[in-house]
């Protein structure tokens, strides 16, 4: 049967021609693989006519071109390069007509589009679904008035089946191309939401984009707040990042063009537009894609290609999907650079806050007479609101102060550093210990700071009495340690800076040798451990107590090491200041 139906020069029977159709039918029908669909038909057309060259062109809605998409017969260069608009050729006035175009002799067609010189006829069939134009296929022959009538009916039988054949495998190959690009997209937002490195998440956008869109060259395009340039911040040609650098104005350019519409923009063809600024000479075709954040275009993601016409509406539909998720990620990479650059500038700015609060406290191991002295202070944050000084206070006399201000890290320590120099001034005045208060908190109340007060337990040391007149205002009841006994002191007073016209008292100690007598801020009592429970006034009473005839550094490191323990790793609350004075 394969000879009978091969055979031009007989014509094929009725049960013949229904026997091909239902196999033709058949077999076009059985795959939705474009590439297999095309063997197929050109199998099934050659077991009715012994063509020379057949071809099937499909039809660019955009531009109006047949372009080859199966071909047997045709040289490779021209499979590859040719191309039709609608209404040129046999094949393109086949698709203007939506009719059959047979030509008997091509020498005696002027609209004829030689492919190969020995080619005397051809038969162009339009493909037709649903009133529209998908494509055309065309057959050649090398003799003149090769193709009969019953050619042309049986082709034109075919082509409305090859036609929808055609079309559904597009349509399965564009439904499974969009599967594996919402899948890409999906891993593509994923991965770009990981990276907040800038550098690292514009190389890796370029990187991810190659993914769907095999470009030739790609650039992103910040926009400069302050000139309104775009500027290219990375470039990559073929997966390799390119040394060159650009910038175009606000409004140049394709990719200005992009950013003052707001939209993409595709061009098929750069030489014909006028728009287009030559960075690359070999480029063709360019798709600009605005990135915008906030209500603002923050930048213009730009790919080209040497081909014309090569950026299609898929790839429009892609990026532009894609481009709010990048814009988004590079907006939070800048603000992670920001606060890493913010964050190094305040820790360099506390380095030399911590630095110069060190410098404002005396020394911790003071020179006193008749005292051995020792004191620790270790803030909860980077600066502390807890303060300490000894100061001279005329002729052997010193003040011993020990002060902590309410809240914590750089405003209580600079509240703090108000504070001791409010109490330095005061010093020359040699004024007993309440109206050293007294003062100090009228001075506060002049400089009043919402929701910031201090308390302060103000002493003044006379070594050749060796007596210690004390005035505390609000600060925890120092502890006196003495013949193996540990009792507080009893003195007390309202914090500084709250009230006006307050009055404070005065208890005058008279110390022995050997005394123990120890201040601290509530930060040392108070510590808690994981259970909530604070350290207190009781355990640090009998560590006093029973260490009271050690070193003082060493009782020192007992109690913070005790307290350390306590607290079983977690961050210290508050800040924590411990002054042990020991009368020689």
């Amino acid at each position: 049967m394969s000879e009978t139906l091969q055979s031009a020069s007989r014509p094929l029977e009725l049960t013949e021609l229904l026997t091909l159709l239902l196999a033709a039918t058949e077999r076009i029908n059985s795959t939705l693989d474009l590439d297999e669909l095309m063997v197929r038909i050109s199998e099934t057309v050659r077991r009715a006519i012994d063509y020379e060259v057949f071809a099937i062109l499909l039809l660019n809605d955009k531009t109006r071109e047949l372009s080859i998409r199966f071909s047997q017969g045709h040289p490779e260069k021209v499979a590859k390069s040719f191309r039709a608009k609608v209404g040129e050729g046999i094949v393109g006035r086949a698709a203007e007509l939506k009719k059959t175009v047979l030509v008997n002799d091509v020498r005696n067609e002027p609209s004829y589009i030689q492919s190969l010189p020995a080619i005397r006829s051809e038969l162009a069939v339009p493909l037709i679904v649903k009133g529209r134009v998908v494509g055309v296929m065309d057959l050649e022959a090398a003799a003149p008035d090769f193709f009969t009538e019953q050619h042309q009916n049986l082709l034109e039988l075919l082509a409305s089946r090859i036609a929808s054949a055609i079309e559904n495998a597009r349509l399965y190959r564009r439904s499974v191309r969009q599967a594996k690009t919402l899948a890409l997209l999906y891993d593509i937002s994923r991965e770009l939401g990981s990276v907040l490195v800038l550098e690292e998440l514009l190389r890796k956008i370029g990187t991810l984009i190659k993914r769907l869109i095999d470009y030739h060259r790609f650039a992103i395009m910040l926009a400069d707040e302050h000139s309104g340039a775009f500027n290219a911040v990375i470039s990559l040609r073929r997966d390799e990042r390119m040394p060159d650098k650009c910038s175009v104005g606000g409004r140049e350019g394709i990719v200005g063009a992009a950013a003052e519409s707001r939209k993409t923009i595709v061009v098929g063809d750069v030489h014909k537009d006028p728009r287009y600024i030559m960075v690359n000479p070999e480029t063709r075709s360019e798709m600009s894609v605005p990135l915008e954040y906030g209500g603002r275009v923050i930048g213009v993601m730009d790919l080209e290609s040497p081909q014309p016409n090569y950026f299609t509406e898929e790839h429009v539909r892609v990026l532009s999907t894609l481009a709010p998720q990048i814009a988004v990620s590079i907006e939070n990479a800048r603000l992670y650079e920001r606060v890493v650059r913010s964050e190094a500038r305040l820790e360099r700015d506390l380095e030399r806050a911590r630095e110069i609060q060190r410098h404002l406290m005396p020394s911790p191991n003071p020179a006193i007479a008749g005292l051995e002295v020792v004191v620790r202070f270790l803030p909860a944050r980077e600066l502390g609101g807890d303060l300490y000084d000894f100061l001279a206070y005329g002729r052997d006399r010193h003040i011993i102060a020990v002060g902590d201000v309410s809240g914590k890290g750089a405003p209580a320590a600079l509240y703090g550093a108000m504070a001791g120099g409010i109490l330095r001034s005061l010093a020359p005045l040699k004024l007993a210990p309440p109206d050293m208060l007294r003062k100090l908190n009228q001075v506060l109340l002049e400089r009043q700071i919402d929701s910031h007060f201090i308390t302060l337990a103000c002493g003044v040391w006379e070594p050749k009495t060796r007596t210690l007149r004390l005035a505390n205002a609000g600060m925890p009841l120092p502890i006196l340690v003495r013949g193996g006994h540990a009792k507080p002191i009893r003195v007390e007073g309202v914090p500084l800076g709250l009230l006006a016209n307050l009055d404070y008292q005065e208890t005058t100690l008279a110390l022995e040798q050997g005394d123990l007598l120890a201040f601290f801020s509530d930060g040392v009592s108070e510590a808690t451990n994981p259970e909530h429970e604070e350290f207190g006034n009781r355990r640090l009473e009998n560590l006093l107590r029973v260490r009271a005839d050690r070193p003082l550094a060493e009782i020192q490191n007992a109690l913070f090491d005790e307290i350390s323990q306590f607290e079983d790793g977690r961050a210290r609350r508050d800040d924590q200041t411990l002054v042990l004075l020991r009368v020689r």
